[in-house]
Parts: C-alpha cells; sequence; structure tokens
C-alpha cells in the first residue's frame, strides 16, 4: 500500500498526464530520440525518506540541471570572491543560450547560463580535463548518493553541434574570465551535461542542497552549508533563466531546468523535488515539470515566502517552584528559537523572584551559534542580577556551554 505522499504525486502526475503541449529539444539530434510522454516526480525529506511516482527511475541526460552543483563545487575550490571575479549572480533577463557579458567586467551575468556555466565549469580545479571531469563526476555523484553514467550518444551528438557553446566560451576567453582553452572547456561541459541521471536523483540532489550540503540518504557532507546557502540563492533568481522572476512568484522554490526535461527544485530545511517531463516550452524549461511543481507549491504549501501557520514554540514547558523556574527546551536552538527563550527568561525574571533558573537540554537537538550567542549574553545579565543559570542534561558535553 502506498503512503500518502506517494498517493499524492501519484495523483498529481494523473491529473498532468492529458497535457501534450511543448516539444522535446531537437538542436542535439539525440534528444529528439527520447519518450515525449515520459513524467515522473520525487520528493526526498531531510530524514532521507524518498517518495516517488510515474517514470521517476527512468534516466536521461542531466543537462543544465548540473549547472547549479558544478557551481558549488567551483565555489569549493576557490571561494564565492575568486569565482565573482568570472561570473556574477544576476538574473540575465534573457534566453539560456545568450550571449549576456557584463560590459564592464567582460563576466557572463551568472553561472546558470551557458556562457556563465562554460566559465564555472573552467574554474574547477583538475590538470587536465579527465581530471577536471572526474571531480565533477565524483561531486554529482556525492550529491546524488550513486554512480551516475555518460550517455556517450548525447554527449557526441552534443560536441557535434555544439558551436555556439564553443562560441560563447570564445568570447569569454577574449574578455579575460575564461581560465582554459576553449576545446577543453566545451568538452568538459558537453559530457557533464551527458551524466544520466532520475527524477529520484534530482529530488536527492535537491534535498543535499537543502539539507546544507548533507546528502540525507547518504549522510555525507558534500559541500559546505555556506556554499549551498549561495547555490540555493543563486538558484531562485536565475535557474528558470528569464522567467526567473514569474517563478519565484507563481511557485517560489529554488530550482534549475535542463532542456532534457528535467527540473531539479529545493524547499531549504524542508524537502529536494525532482521531476522530469521531456516536452519543452519556448524558454527550455518542462512544460509538465513547471506545471508538477506549480501544483505542488499550491497544494503542498512548499512555497519558500508562505508565512508559517503556527511555530513550535523551543519551549516545552516552564513551572516555578520555590524562587526556582524551570524551563524545557526542544528541538533546535537557531537565532529565532533563542529570541523566544531570551524573552520567556527575562519577563520571568522581571515579574517573579528567581534564585535560579533551571534550564533542561534533554529533548535540544543542535544550538546554533547566533542563538548560543544570544542565550550567554542574557545567562550573564542574569547571574549579574544574583540569578544562577544552571544546564540538566543527560549529556555529558552539554550542547549549550553555560560558563
Amino acid at each position: 500500500m502506498d503512503d500518502p505522499v506517494t498517493t499524492a504525486l501519484t495523483n498529481l502526475l494523473h491529473r498532468l498526464s492529458p497535457n501534450h503541449t511543448g516539444t522535446v529539444a531537437d538542436y542535439i539530434p539525440e534528444l529528439a530520440s527520447v519518450d515525449p510522454n515520459s513524467l515522473g516526480a520525487a520528493m526526498v525529506s531531510l530524514h532521507g525518506d524518498i517518495y516517488h511516482a510515474g517514470d521517476s527511475e527512468t534516466e536521461f541526460t542531466i543537462q543544465s540541471v548540473s549547472k547549479p552543483f558544478v557551481y558549488a563545487l567551483a565555489l569549493s575550490d576557490l571561494g564565492l570572491a575568486a569565482v565573482t571575479r568570472h561570473v556574477g549572480f544576476e538574473p540575465s533577463g534573457e534566453p539560456f543560450n545568450a550571449i549576456s557579458l557584463e560590459p564592464d567586467t567582460g563576466r557572463p551575468a551568472n553561472p546558470l547560463i551557458n556562457a556563465g556555466a562554460i566559465v564555472t565549469t573552467a574554474l574547477v580545479a583538475g590538470a587536465d580535463r579527465a581530471e577536471k571531469f572526474a571531480r565533477i563526476q565524483a561531486t554529482l555523484f556525492a550529491f546524488a548518493g550513486r554512480e551516475l553514467g555518460v550517455d556517450e550518444a548525447v554527449y557526441a551528438s552534443e560536441s557535434a553541434t555544439g558551436d555556439r557553446n564553443r562560441a560563447l566560451a570564445y568570447l569569454t576567453l577574449s574578455q579575460g574570465v575564461l581560465a582554459g582553452p576553449v576545446e577543453e572547456v566545451t568538452d568538459t561541459y558537453f559530457r557533464q551535461c551527458a551524466l544520466r541521471v532520475t527524477a529520484i536523483d534530482l529530488a536527492v540532489m535537491a534535498a543535499t542542497l537543502a539539507n546544507g550540503g548533507v546528502n540525507p540518504v547518504t549522510k555525507r557532507s558534500v559541500i559546505d552549508a555556506e556554499i549551498a546557502r549561495i547555490t540555493l540563492s543563486v538558484m531562485s533568481t536565475c535557474g528558470m533563466y528569464d522567467a526567473s522572476g514569474e517563478w519565484m512568484v507563481q511557485v517560489g522554490l529554488p530550482a534549475k531546468s535542463g532542456v532534457g526535461g528535467g527540473i531539479v527544485s529545493a524547499l531549504p530545511g524542508e524537502f529536494g523535488i525532482g521531476v522530469f517531463s521531456p516536452r519543452l516550452d519556448a524558454g527550455g524549461n518542462s512544460v509538465r515539470g513547471k506545471a508538477a511543481l506549480h501544483e505542488m507549491s499550491q497544494r503542498f504549501g512548499l512555497h519558500v515566502f508562505t508565512a508559517p501557520t503556527g511555530h513550535r514554540s523551543p519551549i516545552a514547558a516552564s513551572d516555578l517552584h520555590d524562587e526556582v523556574l524551570n524551563v524545557q527546551l526542544q528541538g533546535e536552538v537557531d537565532f529565532i528559537s533563542a529570541e523566544r527563550i531570551v524573552r520567556h527568561l527575562q519577563e520571568m525574571a522581571a515579574t517573579y523572584p528567581l534564585s535560579r533558573i533551571d534550564l533542561d537540554l534533554t529533548h535540544v537537538t543542535t544550538v546554533q551559534a547566533a542563538g548560543s550567542e544570544l542565550l550567554t549574553a542574557t545567562f550573564t545579565d542574569l547571574r549579574s542580577r544574583d540569578i544562577a543559570v544552571r544546564a540538566i542534561s543527560p549529556d555529558p558535553s552539554p550542547l549549550l556551554e553555560l560558563g
């Protein structure tokens, strides 16, 4: 018996299946041979639970969906400042294969259009094209949690018809922002685009970004949380090319599409999503893939800017007895949670005579640095008013140091 999430995905795909608008990509001849009726979707939670329906295990080539993950690798190798000298992060407002170079710097507008992606691929560390591609492939393996093979026929087809991408590479070389020979860089780029994935792979890859760079299925750290944040930020503004603004208004999920029919999308801190349907609109985005994510956003309440209807309190219980306040905390203590805890402690200290505050950390999972800073300042203030603060934790190394 299917679980409710799988049932919801199955029903969603059933509603979308009659939509046959759009056409498969044919400017790369090998892509024209795919089954245009394929339709699959997958969701992966940050607990590593995988839900999928339809043609979610059908392999297709990743194409431009590879771009944010290669960008994340370049950021890991060089850092944001160095990468930004070669490629910007502003939306171009133009098609994916347009000539979008900044007039003052010569940089491509962002790493998710073709010119920017080619420049980004060149930035990946490696002695030659083989080593660069090996590192790209290994990184995408880690994001997906399994090995991904190259579709050699698609690679050969892209290479044979890739003159526009070579022209973009020569333009960036002439501007001094391409860090490598054109033929070597574009060959590596064509290979990365020809990696074979499934909708499930894309959902795991997205969930890794949504989970701060840690693959929730393999539990392996792939990139730093800061790099995941930067990558998701660029996806939110540039991932759907010149329709990115409308996408964020209507769907509200960082995403990246590819002409192979895949779209990868993430709700930070919650889910990764992968969809696949080969028929494309005029902008090169999957018609039914876009429709699927739009409905998920609306029906499942996934828009990143949707205000929560309620916030689970970090305070599970608070009890005052004989001038001793016992406060039971729960979950993750981030800046927002810490602010609520601090406010509660200050109000209790101002209202009642207190000699001691006991903080029960038994059910606290993590304490972020910003939350710890707020709480530490509050504890110092309380002690200056002769109110002791004590941590109660079953762990000999408590998550929160009280001094």
